[in-house]
């Protein structure tokens, strides 16, 4: 028996019509109707779910918890497991890099060419070079030689190397209506709560940021600097996952 079936079959032992019992917890009747068929995607979130939840089982007399206890096996985010959660969104798995060759054997390599180059350089120089003797008349039978050699630079190599990071960002504005958030950042959760009318929250991850919001159509997103279309309709239940 699902929490909906069990709300209608409480209220009709009752004796309350949807309409009356709509009145005494001021809502809809149409939203009676829906969570009776075991629907509670327009209530808001989780937290407005078990509110109403809990106001309906004590006007039929009830224990407070009565419904919430069945709604939270059957449909609550925050009693499932954050893995179950991120499998819904292609993210159980975290990707792996692929390794990367190291700079510095290519490196180590390009300096042993380079130095045997020049060494090879340096003796041919020197065996090209001739030493020409230059000889000075005199009255008298006096010679004097004088060598000549032009020094050849010794070669001088240098390396760098640089590399570069990256991260994910996101910025959550309520800037239209209230909302349920609940964010995973690298895997780990960071804030299960709600987001009022007017608030900013920023998020950073090295590589994922997850996010579930209760209602998409109130809250702005921006990924990385670009502001985001609205990721779904009012009291519209959504999952996301950004790199």
């Amino acid at each position: 028996m699902s929490t909906g079936s069990e709300l209608r079959d409480q209220r009709e032992a009752a004796g309350i019509s949807k309409d009356e019992l709509a009145a005494l917890i001021s809502v809809r009747a149409g939203l009676i109707s829906q969570m009776e068929l075991n629907d509670f995607s327009h209530c808001g979130g989780d937290t407005y779910a078990r509110g109403h939840l809990k106001n309906i089982a004590l006007r039929l007399g009830l224990a407070g918890d009565y419904f919430v206890e069945m709604y939270n096996a059957e449909h609550s985010v925050e009693h499932r497991g954050i893995h179950d959660q991120l499998l819904d969104n292609n993210v159980g798995t975290i990707p792996r890099e692929a390794r990367k060759i190291s700079w510095k054997l290519p490196a180590l390599i390009s300096i042993a060419i380079l130095v045997v180059a020049g060494s090879i350089q340096i003796v041919v120089s020197n065996q090209s070079s001739v030493t020409t003797p230059e000889v000075v008349a005199k009255p008298s039978p006096v010679a004097s030689v004088t060598p000549e050699a032009t020094p050849t630079p010794e070669p001088t190599v240098s390396t760098s190397a640089s590399a570069s990071t990256g991260s994910v960002s996101l910025v959550l504005e309520a800037t239209r209506g209230n909302s349920f958030i609940n964010v995973v950042v690298d895997g780990k959760s960071v804030i299960k709560g709600s987001i009022f009318q007017g608030e900013t929250k920023s998020y950073t991850g090295a590589t994922s940021v997850s996010i579930y919001l209760s209602n998409p159509a109130g809250v702005d997103v921006t990924h990385n600097g670009k502001l985001l279309s609205p990721l779904g309709g009012q009291n519209q239940e959504i999952r996301r996952t950004f790199r």
